[in-house]
């Protein structure tokens, strides 16, 4: 790990502990500081509160990795598999997530920077799923589905009351089979799947051993 990365992590993670009784935009960087046992001057020129927050999102993306998923398992289950672990490494961040979201919900910058931390969330669901290939559909059609299933996830994960994941989980799973279902819609109109099977068995069939 970098230093960057170091001190943007436990900045980070001292932010969403002050959170949790103070809302985000009443933090201070020097009580973020002090929280995460650093010197101020460490954060200077490299985080603020905005970089802070924008940090959350890779920060968790990281737990989709942490686990290897089953070869055994459809795509579909798969993707569920690592975006729960997702959040679950989030729930014991939940009060300061919570106020960090409000933050940033009424902050139009980084509203405007969402869609690409989707993107790159769902980048590396794909990647940890072990399905960041050209299979079904274009690897960058799948990864703005998956980004938009994240988010709605998100959503209900906001909304949990009980522990269980019951909200997040019903809502992961309903948008991934909706996704599932929008590809082989897709592969169904422009014969996605069955172009690039037939290509890969034609590049197959011109390297065979008898004719070469």
């Amino acid at each position: 790990m970098t230093r960057q990365a170091g001190i943007l992590d436990k900045g980070l993670l001292a932010a969403l502990e002050l959170a949790a009784e103070t809302p985000w935009a009443d933090l201070t960087l020097s009580a973020i500081a002090r929280q995460a046992e650093l010197d101020l001057s460490e954060f200077h020129g490299l985080a603020g509160k905005d970089e802070l927050a924008a940090h959350a999102d890779p920060y968790f993306d990281r737990a989709m990795s942490e686990e290897g998923v089953s070869s055994d398992e459809s795509p579909r289950e798969r993707l569920f598999d690592v975006i729960m672990l997702r959040f679950e490494a989030m729930e014991a961040f939940r009060p300061g997530l919570i106020s960090l979201m409000k933050h940033r919900d009424r902050t139009p910058s980084q509203l405007l920077a969402l869609p690409l931390a989707r993107k790159r969330s769902a980048d590396w669901a794909l990647v940890s799923a072990g399905l960041d290939n050209r299979s079904g559909a274009p690897t960058g059609l799948k990864a703005v589905a998956i980004g938009y299933v994240i988010d709605k996830a998100e959503r209900a994960w906001r909304r949990e009351t009980s522990g269980d994941f019951a909200l997040t989980m019903a809502a992961l799973d309903k948008g991934l089979r909706d996704a599932e279902d929008r590809m082989e819609q897709l592969q169904r109109f422009t014969g996605w799947g069955k172009t690039r099977q037939g290509q890969g068995n034609t590049a197959d069939e011109e390297t065979t051993p008898e004719e070469t």
